[in-house]
C-alpha cells in the first residue's frame, strides 16, 4: 500500500479553490490538475509499505505528541521549482510553527518503523497541479500571476490523516486508513 499523512481541507476552502481550479484548467485544460475532491496538505509522504507494517505505522503516530488546534491561510501561487521549469503549481500556506513541529514528530515516528526521513524541511503548501514537461503556458503564466499575492481561504486544523493513495489511469484516489485528533488541552508531552 501507498502510504501519506496529511491534513484535509474545509468544505469552504475545497470550494473556493475548486473555483480556482476550473479557472485555471480554462487557461490551460493540457495541464494535470489536481481534482478539488483529492486537495489536501502533505505533513510526510511515506511511500510503499508492506500491509503487515501499517499496525506498527499507527501504533506510533497514536503516540505523536499532537499540538492545540491551529488555523491554516491559502495565501498566494508559487511553482516548484520555479516558474521558468514549473513542476508544480501549488498555494501557499501561511500556518504557525506548530504545523512544521508537527511534520516533524511524524516523520520521527515513522522513523522509527523503518520509513526513511525527510531530507527537506518542511514546506507547507497545497498542489494544484503538475506539469508534464516543464512549460508553463502564457495564458496560465498570466492568469497565475494575478492570483500570486492573493488570500483563498482560512480554516482551523484539529486533526491529521493517514491515507492511502491508489494510483488510477484517472488520477490518484485516496481514502483514509485513520484520523488522529489533536489535543484539546495543548501540546503533551
Amino acid at each position: 500500500m501507498r502510504l501519506f499523512l496529511a491534513l484535509s481541507i474545509s468544505a469552504e476552502a475545497r470550494e473556493v479553490l475548486s473555483a480556482l481550479l476550473a479557472e485555471f484548467r480554462r487557461a490551460d485544460p493540457n495541464t494535470r490538475w489536481v481534482h478539488p475532491a483529492s486537495l489536501h496538505v502533505t505533513l510526510k509522504f511515506i511511500g510503499h509499505v508492506a500491509t503487515e507494517k501499517l499496525p506498527n505505522i499507527e501504533q506510533s503516530l497514536a503516540r505523536v505528541p499532537a499540538p492545540r488546534p491551529f488555523d491554516l491561510e491559502f495565501r498566494g501561487l508559487g511553482f516548484f521549482p520555479n516558474d521558468r521549469r514549473p513542476a508544480v503549481l501549488w498555494v501557499d500556506i501561511a500556518a504557525p510553527p506548530e504545523v512544521a513541529a508537527l511534520a516533524t514528530r511524524i516523520d520521527e515516528a515513522v522513523s522509527g518503523c523503518g520509513m526513511a526521513r525527510e531530507t527537506r524541511p518542511f514546506a507547507p503548501h497545497l498542489t494544484l497541479a503538475r506539469f508534464k514537461a516543464p512549460r508553463l503556458s502564457e495564458a496560465l503564466q498570466t492568469k497565475a500571476s494575478h492570483y500570486k499575492d492573493r488570500s483563498f481561504a482560512k480554516q482551523s486544523v484539529a486533526d491529521f490523516h493517514l491515507m492511502e493513495s491508489k494510483l488510477k489511469s484517472s488520477g490518484a484516489e485516496y481514502t483514509t486508513l485513520r484520523t488522529f485528533p489533536f489535543a484539546a488541552q495543548g501540546m503533551a508531552q
